[in-house]
């Protein structure tokens, strides 16, 4: 069994190619149906945020696994194999598990430190798992990630002051008009980023209105917030109205489109933070529009002050990779010891069977002299046994278990698949 991971991000690849790539919520359960499928992929979950599109599985084979994942998002995207093979960060193994762990502590965003990640990689790995798409095996890994993950937050000061791509918009809105006070801003979505923009706008002062296809979801959210709502099908009147639009949709296709757009004289700022993008490119003097990849600057800040944080979480980060495939091989170790107990018992039986036979004991101790053998043999295994669960280091513990399977024969070859980790170190 093998980990595997295919990540096209912010930094490997631009927003047209993560708009072809990104899965709409009732398209994710399709794709890891269609990745499943393959015999050489087991378990799959997937991210699909505007940052990134990444598919963590475990394989029996990492290079037919790869290519029907490549196959199937280039028919899927129309965009070329090379192309998608040339930008993909490709992890394996050992490396897959380490870009999970960073990606879970959030050292992998466009903001480093954000806390929005987390919640999108539960919930990607909650879907998947309640769907059938993984079990066991990309389980352990995400358990462990979160675990490395909240060790991330406990020792550095990375997430002490979050950040998102959210705050992040709002602190650009600020720089345009160093007063938000009383500014009009429509905010289009009702998920959460949209809750964050909101939240971010109010406490800066700006007036804010909550527009959503689902009226009822725009409405929960302004009563949470603390704002007003207005009716979808008045976008194209609203587009004119607001000094401020931030978007944040699932939809397909633009929301906002050129032909929605009259002349005003006041300047006008639009935030679309969706992947694929809600507006269309609209060329007006008076309309600045800021994509998620025109965040950068900002996010180069934000980076240059925590990156003494960075250095320490990485150092976090590493040890638990280390100690999660130290755990892996650990789970090879148990059944042979309990195998070599299981044979332990049964040459104390067929000696204590074989004195007794031969009248060196009487039949009456046989309890007793069977109980004495197996003391005695647990008394030998013990420290033996201890050693073989304390061994660290992968190549000590690979030679461990390879070692183990030679010595028990036909049933160290036998041992159950779930145990087994058979990854390249």
């Amino acid at each position: 069994m093998y980990y595997l991971t295919i990540s096209f991000n912010h930094k490997n690849s631009t927003l047209a190619i993560r708009e072809k790539l990104a899965f709409p919520e009732d398209e994710v359960e399709a794709c890891l149906a269609k990745i499943n499928e393959h015999e050489a992929i087991n378990e799959t979950f997937l991210v699909s945020t505007c940052n990134r599109m990444e598919i963590f599985a475990s394989c029996s084979n990492v290079s037919g696994g790869s290519e029907h994942i490549f196959m199937m998002l280039s028919e899927r995207s129309g965009i070329s194999l090379e192309e998608l093979e040339g930008r993909a960060d490709f992890f394996e193994d050992q490396g897959a598990i380490h870009h999970l762990f960073t990606v879970a502590s959030s050292l992998d965003s466009m903001v480093v430190g954000e806390t929005q990640i987390a919640g999108q990689l539960k919930d990607a790995y909650r879907f998947s798992h309640s769907h059938g798409f993984c079990d066991q095996k990309v389980s352990r890994a995400v358990h462990f990630a979160f675990k490395c993950a909240a060790e991330v937050r406990r020792v550095t000061d990375i997430s002490s002051k979050p950040v998102s791509i959210a705050s992040v918009a709002v602190a650009q809105a600020r720089q345009k008009i160093s007063d938000l006070t009383d500014k009009s801003a429509l905010v289009i979505g009702a998920g959460e980023m949209s809750v964050i923009i909101a939240k971010h706008l109010v406490s800066n002062g700006a007036n804010v209105t909550i527009m959503n296809r689902t009226l009822h979801k725009a409405e929960e959210i302004a009563k949470e917030v603390g704002c007003k709502v207005v009716a979808f099908e008045t976008l194209p009147e609203a587009v004119n109205e607001f000094r401020f639009i931030f978007t944040s949709t699932g939809s397909k296709k633009p929301i906002i489109v050129k032909e929605m757009v009259e002349e005003r004289e006041f300047s006008r700022y639009w935030f679309d933070i969706a992947v694929p993008r809600d507006i269309e490119q609209v060329d007006h003097e008076t309309i600045q529009i800021f994509r998620v990849d025109d965040l950068q600057e900002i996010v180069s800040d934000n980076l240059t002050m925590r990156e003494d944080e960075a250095k320490a979480a990485y150092t976090v980060v590493g040890r638990h990779t280390i100690e999660f495939f130290d755990w892996l091989k650990s789970l090879s170790v148990e059944p042979m010891i309990k195998e070599m107990y299981l044979r332990a018992h049964v040459a104390a039986v067929e000696e204590t069977d074989r004195v007794i036979a031969k009248g060196f004991i009487d039949k009456a101790y046989r309890e007793q002299a069977l109980k004495m053998s197996e003391q005695s043999i647990k008394r030998f295994l013990h420290d033996l046994t201890s050693n073989m669960r304390d061994t660290t280091g992968l190549e000590k513990s690979d030679i461990l278990v390879e070692s183990l399977k030679f010595l028990l024969g036909k049933e160290g070859e036998n041992l159950p698949e779930a145990y087994e980790h058979k990854g390249k170190i």
